[in-house]
């Protein structure tokens, strides 16, 4: 006995000895927020509020004078408070903690609070602090802000990670001729001198990155479209695009509001539904909780927009809608997770888009929007997987692409296809409801969702959503005799070589003089026999992937190519262009010969978003993957078949959209003669109208193109401008279009500091102007200063900001100096951060391609 109570002594003083080194620990203070800190955080702080008080002074270039009382609940005082400002430390003047000063201790992005100034249970910290301007958007008369990924603690002190949700009692000291916009309903309304002090009410309990504010000149409309009054801010003054558009961004919000409580069986879940169109915001938009941001082009359209541009209006409102549920309601856990709230956005907004516009065809509609763009990175040396690892949220925003938004909704799709859609709608609704105003992850949902099938989602998951890449198809057919088939089996294996299997439904069509005889081919290993087909008459043609439903490059029967342009159901001709287009790619099809193809579908088409996906092809075909040789030989008869398809009677929205590409490729005189007749309104075409904004795209045209009166075109092309704010825009983008090489060299150097990239949209269009095809020899010696400022870019920009960058760069060029500056670069930075290398991987697979396939 008295040798075990000895032994039990010694046992017990390990144990409380390593508990208290595991007590003791202190966490690692890094650069941005690392997962440890989170986790620790998450475990340990709750109930937390911010009362942020900002005054905003009319000058942009004075500092906004701020105040912050953080109240929060403490369970265990075992390490140091850490609160996130990436801000310098001199923009903290005080800080109290529990009513007592204490000295400012700002570490690696972090204000640390140590153990002896906090108690158990409620902490109140009160901090006095500039407000922090990388995120502030600061313009001369209105700002805004925008804080996802990890931004909000770039402006004021916080929790900055999306599982810790808080709420937020803002007030907002502004000039008295500003409007504001926040996450919560108006309290009240004060004025004091030339200021006018706004105070909210509590906002909901929301993430940080889901934090906002507008303020600034705006005109104000409010409408009840439904339910309830809905606020809209906006800087527009063109009469036409508000009458055109107003009502209808109301009306689109409501139907998006009552589709999605109808799907989700939950009622709107926030306080408001408020929304603010921004000039030149860096996205299309973004879903801040009662106060949605959107860029002010994409919503106000005029009475020539297409019906392409109208639907990609309503999908945009949709989208962001949607987040109410899917990302703010309920939000991932940390943003390994962010492509979940963006897959569903967009997997929604597909399906409120369909009754708002019953005429589309919407399955035709899901492919062209998706596939393209989801192939345009899934099929790069870059590629990645939809869900990514993590460390640190200070990489977050290079997790965003084409593949969370393109991709995720595609195997969305295959997912509900293979659970059924009343099952799926039944599992969405219990996620929902289980972790409304939570956090949820993949795993949980896909708990939730394997209840309702058969199939084993951790399996599908893997492949799907846990590996990049995608299958390549192949076929073998076996025929008797009599020319009937024996056997037919359908072969798959990944385009990167490794040994992933893709479980898909897809229909596959089987082409007679007569008639098309279509199967449904369930996919679910490397081999897969087609019993169905057994027996019957070898087809004229085989199609794959039929319904459009499928993913990956499908076999491809050359000797018909030519028929693609007539094959009558429209989903399996604009997937029969798509899968032709990828098929060049890979090197079976000449680009000459696909040019040729889309050349004869052009005349023929009729249907604009097939129409819009070939002219969109042929562009990239013309420029990217032919020689200047072949492209100045095809020229001539391109540009004289596009102006007679101009001039034949056609719906607008056609006629526009071959008008786009005409105008993109038009270089040679008589293309220049047109252009300019256009411009200066010597020439009209039937059908084809002109808003102010066609007018300064022709102009930028033309200088592209190196009209002889490029300099007065562009000077008279500034002065028509009347808005202010595209006034502002084309006159940054000027120097980039000039026909001096001196200036476009200024310009891009002016480029390299930070304060001149801030409107990152007006920087990406100039950068297009900048290194246009025809600019190629004086523009590649940008191609390695752009790189080399890649790592700032990501760290100073906007979470799309590094890869349009690299697409408006490199992804620009395909000559055989690009690309070895490209691969110079890549040696010589071996230690590139990875996400980083993806991001140049997936933005100069065209420039690689066009090495091999360029004729």
């Amino acid at each position: 006995m008295r040798k075990f109570s000895l032994l039990s002594i010694l046992v017990l003083f390990i144990i409380s000895s390593c508990k208290q080194d595991v007590k003791t620990a202190t966490l690692a203070v890094e650069k941005g927020i690392p997962i440890e800190i989170a986790t620790y955080r998450k475990q340990h702080y709750s109930q937390i509020n911010y009362n942020l008080t900002f005054d905003i002074p009319e000058r942009k270039d004075e500092k906004i004078k701020s105040r912050e009382i953080i109240t929060l609940q403490i369970d265990e005082i075992s390490q140091p408070l850490i609160i996130d400002f990436n801000e310098k430390a001199s923009y903290l003047k005080a800080i109290k903690v529990n009513d007592k000063p204490i000295a400012v201790t700002h570490e690696k992005e972090h204000i640390i609070i140590e153990e002896q100034h906090l108690r158990t249970g409620e902490n109140i910290v009160e901090i006095e602090f500039d407000a922090g301007e990388l995120s502030l958007n600061r313009n001369d008369d209105y700002l805004y802000t925008l804080l996802v990924p990890d931004r909000a603690s770039t402006v004021f002190p916080c929790f900055d990670q999306p599982d810790i949700k808080s709420t937020y009692q803002l007030s907002l000291k502004v000039p008295s001729s500003w409007s504001t916009l926040a996450n919560g309903v108006l309290k009240e309304k004060t004025e004091e001198g030339d200021k006018t002090i706004y105070n909210f009410e509590t906002s909901d309990k929301i993430s940080t990155y889901l934090f906002s504010f507008v303020a600034g000149v705006f005109e104000e409309v409010t409408q009840n479209p439904g339910h309830f009054d809905m606020t809209l801010l906006h800087r527009e003054d063109n009469e036409e695009r508000l009458e055109e558009s107003t009502d209808e961004i109301f009306n689109v919000h409501q139907r998006s509001v009552t589709f999605l409580e109808d799907y989700t069986a939950y009622k709107f879940p926030f306080q408001k539904l408020d929304f603010a169109t921004i000039p030149g915001f860096q996205y299309g938009g973004m879903e801040h909780v009662g106060a949605i941001q959107y860029r002010q082009s994409s919503l106000f359209l005029d009475k020539n927009a297409t019906e392409s541009r109208k639907l990609g209006r309503a999908r945009l409102i949709a989208h962001e809608t949607a987040h109410m549920w899917f990302g703010d309601l309920v939000t991932m856990k940390w943003f390994n997770d962010v492509w979940m709230k963006e897959v569903f956005a967009n997997f929604m907004a597909d399906k409120i888009v369909n009754p708002t516009f019953p005429e589309i065809n919407h399955k035709l509609q899901f492919l062209t929007a998706h596939y393209p763009s989801a192939y345009s990175e899934d099929r790069t040396q870059g590629a990645t997987p939809i869900r990514q690892y993590l460390d640190n949220l200070k990489n977050a925003g290079t997790l965003y692409g084409r593949i969370i938004y393109n991709k995720a909704p595609i195997m969305m799709r295959q997912l509900e296809t293979l659970i059924g859609e009343d099952a799926f709608k039944e599992g969405i609704q219990e996620y929902i409801k289980k972790y409304a105003y939570q956090n949820a992850d993949w795993p949980e949902l896909i708990a939730i969702l394997d209840t309702k099938t058969e199939v084993s989602l951790a399996e599908w998951s893997e492949v799907w959503v846990n590996k990049p890449g995608r299958p390549v198809f192949d076929y073998s057919l076996d025929t008797d005799e009599n020319n009937l088939i024996n056997s037919f089996t359908i072969v798959q294996q990944a385009e990167d070589g490794t040994n992933k299997l893709w479980t898909q439904l897809f229909d596959v069509a089987f082409v007679y003089d007569n008639e098309v005889k279509v199967i449904t081919a369930n996919i679910q290993g490397k081999q897969n026999q087609i019993e169905e087909v057994k027996g019957w008459k070898v087809p004229k043609d085989i199609i794959f992937n039929y319904d459009g439903i499928g993913y990956g490059v499908f076999p491809l029967q050359q000797e018909n190519i030519t028929a693609i342009p007539v094959i009558k159901d429209p989903v399996a001709r604009a997937q029969s262009y798509l899968n032709l287009y990828e098929n060049m790619l890979n090197g079976t099809v000449a680009p000459t010969e696909v040019i040729n193809v889309l050349r004869d579908g052009i005349a023929k088409e009729k249907e604009e978003l097939i129409l819009s996906l070939i002219t969109g092809q042929l562009q990239s075909i013309f420029w990217t993957f032919t020689s200047d040789e072949t492209r100045n030989q095809l020229l001539p008869d391109l540009e004289k078949d596009l102006r007679k398809e101009l001039y034949k009677e056609a719906a607008p929205n056609i006629k526009r959209t071959i008008f786009n590409l005409y105008r993109s490729l038009a270089y040679n005189q008589s293309g220049k003669e047109l252009l300019y007749a256009l411009w200066n309104k010597k020439e009209t075409i039937k059908n084809l109208n002109f808003s102010s904004n066609d007018y300064t795209q022709l102009a930028a045209a033309l200088a592209i193109f190196g009209h002889e009166k490029s300099d007065a075109i562009l000077t008279k092309a500034v002065n028509d401008i009347t808005n202010a704010d595209r006034k502002k825009r084309f006159e940054f983008m000027q120097a980039s279009l000039s026909g001096d090489e001196s200036i476009r060299d200024t310009f891009f150097e002016s480029l390299k500091a930070p304060e001149n990239r801030e409107k990152e949209a007006w920087v990406l269009t100039a950068l297009g102007y900048l290194n246009h095809p025809l600019r190629a020899s004086s523009s590649e010696k940008y191609i390695t200063p752009s790189l080399e400022l890649l790592e700032e870019i990501q760290l100073t920009g906007d979470i799309f900001f590094p890869k349009q960058w690299l697409n408006n760069t490199v992804g620009r060029f395909n000559t055989e100096n690009a690309y070895n500056a490209v691969q110079t670069f890549l040696d010589a930075t071996p230690d590139l951060n990875p996400v980083l290398k993806a991001k140049l991987l997936q933005a100069a697979d065209p420039l690689f391609r066009a090495q091999k396939i360029k004729h």
